[in-house]
């Protein structure tokens, strides 16, 4: 059965309408290919301004889309798969957090899923994203899924059961990023640089850093870290204090806390 279009997207909300502005301005589609369903009609009325196609009917979009995109609140879940259980489509992805690909499977027994966990910059057009398609073994819907997340993101292939290492690394860590700038500008401002100059400097900064890191794949971070470091100059103070202080150990802390706190959602 012919599908009028190819992919359906459930919910409107900032990290849909990401993927939605990723696929049509990469090309991946066209807006009259895309369906979006939200029980919000202003949502829908500001991504209808992107040509897509909108309904508030959840039944409709499911079985009129090879692919549906679940990009609702996991607390909704319940109450959408009641409502389009044994619909016309085998075809998913989730960005949901803490929702295990079995869910949507009890609902859809034939049906298979891509899980994936994206992050806020992809809604920038420059994010990253940990798929996991284990389920999809036809060449043309794996090549579709990765090309649409990739239209906005860089993607690591993952195992499900990595999802929650992903959640960790990079689908919490820009708030740790911005922990991080957030002293060092304060920082800035207390050796009396005014606090515009010192966000100036420390974002330009952490974007070139990004992209040493990316350009010069051949060196370790260790290299690129002595690299800015001299004997007996100011950096290797700064580097000094951060391993007295036990800066890594602190970060492996951080991150265990927050993939701990994934498994439990996922297990809830």
């Amino acid at each position: 059965m012919k599908k009028n279009f190819k992919l359906g997207v459930i919910g409107c909300g900032f990290m849909s309408t990401a993927i939605i502005k990723g696929a049509i301005n990469g090309k991946i589609l066209s807006a009259e290919q895309i369906c979006v369903s939200d029980i919000n009609k202003d949502a829908l009325d500001r991504i209808a301004t992107l040509g897509v196609n909108t309904t508030l009917n959840n039944v409709d979009l499911v079985s009129n889309s090879e692919i549906v995109l679940f990009a609702i609140k996991p607390q909704n879940l319940n109450d959408v798969l009641s409502t389009i259980k044994g619909s016309n489509c085998k075809k998913f992805i989730s960005i949901m957090a803490g929702v295990k690909k079995q869910k949507i499977k009890n609902a859809f027994p034939d049906g298979k899923v891509a899980r994936c966990m994206p992050n806020t910059p992809c809604s920038i057009g420059s994010g990253a994203v940990g798929l996991d398609l284990s389920d999809y073994k036809c060449n043309r819907d794996k090549k579709f899924i990765t090309l649409l997340l990739s239209s906005f993101a860089k993607v690591v292939l993952v195992d499900e059961d990595k999802l929650n290492a992903v959640t960790g690394v990079s689908g919490s860590s820009p708030a740790y990023f911005y922990l991080f700038l957030k002293g060092i500008i304060e920082s800035g401002v207390k050796h009396g640089l005014d606090y515009e100059d010192a966000k100036q400097l420390a974002v330009s900064t952490m974007i070139g850093a990004g992209k040493m890191v990316e350009q010069n794949a051949n060196k370790s971070l260790d290299e690129l870290i002595n690299a800015v470091c001299s004997k007996g100059g100011t950096t290797i103070q700064a580097i000094n204090t951060y391993n007295d202080c036990g800066l890594s150990e602190i970060t492996e802390k951080a991150i265990d806390a927050c993939v701990k706190r994934a498994s439990e959602l996922e297990n809830l």
